[in-house]
C-alpha cells in the first residue's frame, strides 16, 4: 500500500485536454492507482485473494465504512479490502479504464454482461414501476425483461424507439427506465441517443428527482471504441465485456457505467446478489482486451465494409445492414453517434443480411448456408457471441433470439433466414472467398 495521493485527476484532465489520447490511456493506464501502488510493474499485477488479512477490528470496521461510499474516504485514500465480493485491486482497475474509455466516473463490472443489465434494472425499478424498450432486444435480454421482472411488479412497453412519437405516447407516470441496445442485435437499426434522451428530458422536467426516467444504453456491439453512450445523454451504458471489450472470446464479464450518484447502489446490488467479475477474469480484459480494443476494431471495421459491400451485390442476397454503406436506412444517425477515440466515423464489425425468396425459401436457404459454412468454411465459424478474433456467423431466428415469439421477431424485424457476421481480424479475401463459395451453393 503506499501514501501517495491518486495521480487519477491529473490523468483524467490530460486525457481530456487531448495530450494523450484515450487508446493510449488504456494500454499504459496509470502505473500508480488509488486501487493499488504498482509503479514498478510494466504488466498491471493479478490479484488472487478472497479475502483480506486485517491489522484490527477498527481497521474492518473502516473498510465496511468506507465501502459503496466515497463520501467516508479522503482524496487519494485507498480503500481497505475485505472481501473479494465486496471490492478488490484488479477488478477495481479495470473498472476505473471502463469509466474513462466510456466518458463515465464510474464502472461497475459483473459476471456477465446479463447480470449487468440485471443489475441496472435491479436498481433503477421497484414494484408496481415500468419501463419502455425497443421492440427488437436479445433473446436472453427479451427473456429477462418479460419471464422475470413481472414476476417482481416491473412491467414494460415494447415500442420502436426509432419513432420518436411512439416514445413520448409510451411514458407513463410510472415509467423510470428507457432501455435500447444501438445498435440492435441483431438488425442493426441505429436508435438515435440524443433524440431518446431529449424526449425524457422534456418529461423529466416535470418530475421529481426521485422519479425521473433513466436512459440505458446496451452499447456492446459498438464498444466505447466506437460509440460512447453517456456522450449523448445517456444515464447508464450497460455492456458485455465477453464481446468486443473482451476481444479474444476466453472470458465472460459484463459492466455497467454511468455518473458517481450511481456507484453505491450498483456495489450494494453486487454485493448482495452476487455475480461479481472475478478477479483472475477481470485481468485478461485489463491487460489484453482493453489496450487492444481500438486497434482490432479499426481492423474488423474495414474488412466489414468490404464483405458488406459483396455481399450488396451477391444475387442470392436481398438486402444487407451495415451502418457504413450509404444505402444503410438509419446512415445519419450512424454518423451522428458512432464515432472513434479521434471523432471519425466507426460503423462497427457487426453485418446483418437477408436472403432471397419468400419467407420459407430464406428459412432454408439461411439453414443451409450456415450448415455448409460449418462443414465446409475455413474462415467462418458457425457459433454464438460475437466481437472476436475469429468472424462468427449464426441464424438469430433459429439461434440467439429463437426464445422470442415468431410475432415479436416479425415486428422486429429479425428475418426467418436472417444472418448475423461478426467480422473477425482475417483476410478480407479469404472470408469473401468462404461466403461466395456457400452461397453459390444454395438453391
Amino acid at each position: 500500500m503506499t501514501d501517495q495521493k491518486d495521480p487519477k485527476p491529473a490523468f483524467r484532465r490530460r486525457v481530456r485536454e487531448g495530450l494523450y489520447n484515450v487508446r493510449s490511456f488504456l494500454v499504459h493506464g496509470r502505473y500508480q492507482t488509488g486501487q493499488w501502488d504498482y509503479s514498478h510493474h510494466v504488466i498491471p499485477p493479478l490479484s488472487s485473494s478472497v479475502t483480506y488479512r486485517l491489522d484490527s477490528a477498527e481497521r474492518g470496521a473502516m473498510g465496511f465504512e468506507g465501502f459503496a461510499a466515497h463520501e467516508h474516504r479522503e482524496p487519494g485514500q485507498q480503500p481497505v479490502y475485505i472481501y473479494d465480493r465486496l471490492d478488490e485491486p484488479t477488478r477495481a482497475m479495470l473498472e476505473d479504464h471502463l469509466a474513462m474509455a466510456e466518458g463515465g466516473e464510474i464502472a461497475i463490472c459483473f459476471s456477465t454482461g446479463m447480470a449487468a443489465i440485471a443489475a441496472a434494472f435491479g436498481v433503477l425499478t421497484r414494484v408496481g414501476q415500468h419501463f419502455v424498450a425497443h421492440q427488437t432486444l436479445y433473446g436472453c435480454t427479451y427473456s429477462l425483461l418479460t419471464s422475470w421482472l413481472p414476476r417482481f411488479g416491473v412491467e414494460g412497453s415494447y415500442v420502436d424507439l426509432t419513432d420518436l412519437e411512439a416514445l413520448d405516447r409510451s411514458i407513463r407516470p410510472e415509467t423510470r427506465v428507457v432501455y435500447f441496445e444501438t445498435p440492435t442485435n441483431p438488425t442493426l437499426e441505429i436508435i438515435d441517443i440524443a433524440a431518446v434522451c431529449a424526449v425524457v428530458k422534456k418529461h423529466n422536467a416535470h418530475r421529481e428527482q426521485a422519479d425521473r426516467i433513466h436512459v440505458v444504453v446496451d452499447n456492446t456491439f459498438a464498444s466505447p471504441a466506437q460509440q460512447r453512450p453517456l456522450e449523448h445523454g445517456a444515464d447508464l451504458v450497460v455492456a458485455s465485456l465477453t464481446k468486443n471489450i473482451g476481444g479474444f472470446g476466453t472470458d465472460m464479464g459484463g459492466a455497467v457505467i454511468g455518473s458517481l450518484k450511481y456507484e453505491t447502489d450498483l456495489i450494494l446490488y453486487r454485493k448482495d446478489f452476487g455475480g461479481a467479475l472475478a478477479p483472475k477474469t477481470a485481468w485478461p480484459i485489463l491487460v489484453y482486451g482493453l489496450p487492444t480494443l481500438d486497434l482490432r476494431l479499426g481492423r474488423q471495421a474495414k474488412t466489414a465494409r468490404r464483405v458488406a459491400d459483396f455481399l450488396a451485390e451477391h444475387p442470392r442476397v436481398a438486402k444487407v445492414h451495415y451502418p457504413g454503406r450509404e444505402d444503410f436506412p438509419w446512415r445519419a444517425a450512424a454518423e451522428r453517434q458512432m464515432r472513434n477515440f479521434d471523432g471519425d466515423f466507426a460503423p462497427g464489425i457487426m453485418i446483418y443480411f437477408e436472403l432471397a425468396g419468400d419467407p420459407e425459401q430464406r428459412f432454408e436457404r439461411g439453414r443451409a448456408l450456415v450448415n455448409d459454412i460449418a462443414a465446409n468454411a475455413y474462415t467462418l465459424t458457425l457459433a454464438v457471441s460475437l466481437g472476436q478474433l475469429r468472424t462468427l456467423i449464426e441464424m438469430p431466428s433459429a439461434m440467439t433470439h429463437s426464445v422470442l415469439p415468431a410475432e415479436v421477431q416479425c415486428g422486429g424485424g429479425i428475418d426467418p433466414g436472417g444472418i448475423r457476421l461478426s467480422i473477425g481480424i482475417e483476410d478480407a479475401h479469404d472470408i469473401i472467398r468462404d461466403l461466395d463459395e456457400a452461397l453459390g451453393k444454395l438453391s
